[in-house]
């Protein structure tokens, strides 16, 4: 499934003027970066990370901040600290946090399963088993 179709397939999730589901799409990137034991000293390269695994996607003017601030909240949720997302989402003036913290979960599961060597399904399965969630 591409990012679009999977986008469409959780639109539902998301109600109006709520950050919900990002919160979850957020920690699903921080726990993808733990599970992949992205650290300090072994770090994932931010550079080309859009680029390489949303290559899909176009950000153009303000999207290039939303998909950054998107994937630096996966990192910073990482690393425990918890981003101020109210504050960050409205400027926006938009209702679309959740879109881009969903493509920022799946370009770091992408590059984490790069990184590991498996598939995208693999590494999914990988975590979905660490994470104690039954995958029918």
């Amino acid at each position: 499934m591409d990012v679009f179709d999977l986008s469409v397939a959780v639109l539902d999730l998301h109600p109006k003027n709520n950050s919900f589901p990002g919160e979850v799409f957020m920690h699903l990137g921080a726990e993808t970066l733990e599970f992949a034991g992205v650290t300090r000293e072994e770090p994932l390269p931010y550079e080309g990370l859009r680029e390489t695994y949303l290559a899909e996607c176009v950000f153009r003017g303000r999207d290039n901040r939303k998909i950054q601030f998107a994937i630096l909240c996966c990192a910073s949720s990482r690393g425990g600290l918890k981003p101020d997302l109210l504050d960050e989402v409205i400027w926006w003036q938009t209702d679309d946090f959740w879109r881009y913290s969903l493509l920022a979960a799946v370009a770091l599961i992408r590059a984490c399963a790069e990184r590991q060597g498996v598939s995208v399904p693999e590494l999914a399965s990988r975590l979905a088993d660490h994470l104690g969630i039954k995958v029918e």
